[in-house]
């Protein structure tokens, strides 16, 4: 797939391997039991990766029911189930190490892997929260990380309330947990600005989508 990127000057290893999930995790509380966990650069050689991944995964568009009209989902998809082999080692051993830093918080693993492409600035996702399965009526956690070109991911009270920007760069992470995917919900937002492709990794447990 021919999709350029510019190497970011912050991420110039090209080795691809994991920071600490220790001190360097910084822990946002939000309101109604929700809270977000943010991890600058946590995985390095970021470019690297980001390379790997546009020319391995079998991207592929979706078309979905939007009122009266069928429109195509502004963004590439992949998505990897429990037993599906991830398309890079680095992969499940950031799902693994998140599920160990979680453990105690989460009550299980780390299980799937949603890959989206934004392609550029016209590429986006709406607001909403993960609420198909049991995120809808339960505590749980979605991991992200970043790969690419920077984009803002919003966050906002459902049903109204100050948002919140996080400008996501190459390598970082962004833990939602708590009451976060059914009290609050979350967006990339489309953008005039001239940004290049950007690939997100959402890591979830079972049940949750």
């Amino acid at each position: 797939m021919a999709v350029n990127l510019q190497g970011s000057l912050l991420d110039l290893d090209d080795e691809v391997s994991l920071g600490d999930l220790g001190s360097g995790v910084h822990r946002l509380p939000l309101s109604r039991g929700a809270w977000i966990d943010l991890c600058p650069g946590w995985l390095r050689g970021a470019s690297t990766l980001f390379e790997q991944l546009v020319d391995e995964v079998p991207w592929y568009a979706e078309r979905r029911q939007m009122y009266e009209r069928v429109v195509d989902v502004p963004r590439l998809l992949c998505f990897y189930g429990e037993r599906d082999p991830l398309p890079q080692d680095i992969l499940a051993e950031a799902r693994d190490r998140l599920s160990a830093h979680y453990a105690e918080e989460l009550g299980e693993r780390f299980r799937t892997a949603g890959l989206c492409l934004y392609r550029d600035g016209r590429d986006s996702v709406a607001w909403h929260g993960d609420t198909i399965g049991r995120g809808r009526s339960a505590d749980t956690m979605v991991a992200i990380v970043s790969l690419g070109s920077p984009r803002t991911l919003m966050l906002r009270p459902r049903g109204g309330g100050p948002s919140i920007k996080n400008l996501l760069g190459p390598g970082d992470l962004i833990v939602m947990g708590g009451s976060c995917q059914r009290t609050w919900e979350h967006a990339i937002p489309k953008t005039n600005r001239p940004v290049g492709p950007r690939i997100s990794i959402q890591f979830r447990p079972r049940g949750v989508r």
